[in-house]
């Protein structure tokens, strides 16, 4: 790992083991949902925790000139779970039903930290490709957060009803 700067290194191993963490959370939570499309919904943002590690693994052996990361990203596998991660999960044991409001609740959470730390990342980077992919990975961990809070809002009967003179969805006031 030639002339990489430490803003870029942090960088990588902290996506490594977000990506890596969040995919374990989200497949622990599709294992404690009874509902058939909350399962779907968690194994879909498990897998694509999985694209986010690949689409790091392309710019991490460019950047780096080197499959180092990969050696990382078997280390963070074994060592298991991260202590939040442990701690979301004990969050979300007891009577049906509530696991999968604390399911959706700790995903949005774990969604607005990936937010942050992607953000930082790519404000923090001197690689412009690094600085590019951090910020592609904002959008989607965006729309990860905009899925979660939807379903959220649908298994707790909330929200509003579209429609009404200042919340027309065709774009006109």
């Amino acid at each position: 790992m030639e002339n990489v700067s430490h803003q870029v290194l942090d960088g990588i191993k902290g996506a490594i083991r977000l990506e890596i963490n969040g995919r374990k959370f989200f497949n622990h939570a599709a294992d404690v949902t009874h509902n058939e499309r909350g399962q779907k919904m968690f194994r879909f943002l498990a897998a694509e925790e999985v694209n986010h590690l690949e689409t790091f693994g392309k710019l991490f052996s460019k950047v780096l000139k080197s499959e180092d990361w990969k050696n990382y990203v078997k280390n963070e596998e074994i060592k298991g779970e991260a202590p939040l991660v442990e701690k979301l999960k004990e969050r979300m044991k007891g009577e049906a039903g509530k696991s999968e409001v604390e399911a959706l609740s700790i995903g949005m959470e774990l969604e607005k930290e990936a937010i942050q730390f992607f953000q930082e990342s790519a404000k923090a980077s001197d690689d412009p490709e690094a600085k590019k992919i951090f910020l592609e990975i904002v959008e989607e961990e965006k729309f990860h957060y905009d899925l979660l809070q939807s379903q959220y809002d649908s298994v707790m009967h909330n929200g509003i009803w579209l429609g009404g003179a200042e919340f027309q969805m065709d774009g006109k006031w």
